[in-house]
């Protein structure tokens, strides 16, 4: 602990975003790390940032923090003065210019998921630095050293709903497992046209099955059930 800095947090993280056929799904693990010392066993590491774009945070908690909020008013600000909602690239954009102009003082590894009427779903990976990467899934924080290989073989172009959110439940399981930064319970997003679901699912069944009682966001008076 003595080399830890006054009020350093980190995430010791496994996060990740994927495209399939109807929009993108982002899933984190929930565990908080202070150093050594958990200090979160059920963060909440995926942040919306406008109705159809979401973010993934790993790095500084409080730093990726400011940044999701940061970005969530300069596109409600966006959004109003266009008449439109933001694209996923748009935003991505935004975080980027922000990491990329304050990497000296910045802890942030970030990934940016969204659905758009025209463009549909994308994923966009901002590594520490604020460089900009948009890719079909891509994987980022502690964890993903360990599941990188399983991904890119258990990746495909094209999947279901289903088949994406087992392939972010599954990938994330094992990071899990691996990872002594990465633990708890797994969040999931699913963003498509219909709007953005939300899922859960806990260890007490090697994170099998959803829980019944996961909040779920409405968007446009329409609620994913």
């Amino acid at each position: 602990m003595q080399a830890l800095k006054t009020g350093e947090v980190d995430l010791g993280t496994s996060i990740m975003a994927v495209t399939f056929k109807d929009g993108v799904v982002l899933g984190a693990d929930s565990r908080t790390t202070t150093g050594p010392i958990i200090a979160n066993r059920v963060t909440d590491k995926l942040t919306m940032v406008h109705d159809f774009v979401w973010c993934c945070r790993s790095g500084s908690a409080a730093d990726t923090q400011a940044i999701a909020d940061i970005v969530s008013r300069h596109l409600s600000l966006q959004a109003v003065h266009h008449g439109a909602p933001p694209t996923t690239g748009q935003s991505a954009s935004i975080f980027s210019e922000i990491c990329y102009a304050n990497k000296d003082m910045l802890s942030a590894g970030l990934i940016v998921g969204g659905y758009h009427p025209r463009y549909g779903g994308e994923v966009y990976s901002i590594p520490m630095g604020g460089s900009l990467h948009k890719e079909p899934f891509t994987i980022s924080g502690s964890g993903s050293t360990y599941i990188r290989a399983l991904c890119q073989k258990n990746w495909r172009e094209q999947m279901e709903e289903s088949e994406a959110i087992d392939f972010v439940k599954d990938s994330l399981r094992e990071a899990i497992r691996f990872d002594g930064s990465s633990g708890g319970v797994i969040r999931v997003a699913v963003l498509t046209a219909r709007g953005v679901e939300r899922w859960l699912f806990t260890p007490d069944d090697d994170y099998n099955r959803p829980t019944s009682d996961v909040p779920r966001k409405a968007v446009e008076g329409v609620v994913v059930q």
